[in-house]
């Protein structure tokens, strides 16, 4: 199985972190071709496209005029030690040994706005561009129309090439909605937290993010191959709900 996630705005690309055989983001030319777009636009315009801060949208602007054809280090760092936020901080990608590190590598994607799909290793710049950013590059009239045959595609490859028996779904439903399930060929589980709150479930969106990353840290930590190992799931309390569950959506609840 291969389990895909979402990327975060939040980035660190000054903690030190384990030498790894890093490698080239395989769709690094159609990220090209998005960079150049994004070079043309002015921080005033980039503010208004992405809806941030002046200083913000000033650093970002930087970033793409900065941007490396190369993409070597130190410039560009494997990107599961460069995402930083809420999913990340549940995962701790640099507490992870090198056998769990390569597992991730072999078993999780990262889907992005500005790299489409990215293994853990992939080397990667910092930058800022989510997947709903409503932008006209060439024929396609936003990231989604511009990603779906090239990520999809390559996933489904990445699937291929393992004998993968599904895709695990751990991302937001912006990320999601850039593959297209028809061309992947496996079962997609989708997995849902909840936590009880006034007598009820309720998705509470800080929490749920940090328990994806746990969740990969779960399949990390134990080489999960089966996507029934992943129903023992217990870090932080958590575990399956089978009553709320079904054969594609499967909930875990504290």
């Amino acid at each position: 199985m291969i389990a895909v996630l979402s990327p975060s705005k939040d980035l660190d690309f000054s903690t030190s972190h384990l030498s790894i055989p890093s490698t080239q983001p395989r769709l690094l030319q159609q990220s090209l071709e998005l960079v150049d777009v994004m070079k043309k636009k002015s921080p005033v315009q980039l503010k208004k496209l992405m809806g941030i801060s002046d200083k913000l949208a000033a650093e970002n602007s930087a970033r793409y005029l900065q941007f490396q054809v190369n993409n070597q280090e130190p410039l560009a760092r494997p990107a599961i030690f460069s995402f930083s936020g809420d999913v990340y901080r549940g995962l701790q990608a640099n507490t992870l040994d090198y056998h769990a590190l390569d597992y991730c590598n072999r078993h999780v994607r990262i889907l992005s706005g500005l790299y489409g799909l990215l293994r853990p290793f992939d080397r990667m710049q910092a930058y800022r561009l989510e997947m709903g950013t409503v932008i006209k590059i060439g024929k396609a009239k936003n990231l989604y129309a511009f990603w779906h045959p090239h990520l999809s595609k390559l996933l489904k490859d990445d699937l291929d090439l393992i004998h993968a028996k599904c895709l695990i779904n751990l991302a937001s439903q912006e990320y999601f909605e850039a593959i297209d399930p028809e061309l992947i060929g496996v079962p997609i589980i989708n997995i849902h937290f909840r936590e009880k709150k006034n007598e009820k479930w309720a998705f509470l969106s800080f929490n749920a993010k940090k328990a994806r990353g746990l969740m990969v840290r779960f399949m990390a930590d134990n080489a999960c191959t089966e996507p029934q190992q992943l129903q023992s799931f217990d870090l932080e309390n958590y575990v399956f709900n089978a009553e709320l569950s079904t054969a594609l959506d499967w909930f875990f609840t504290r």
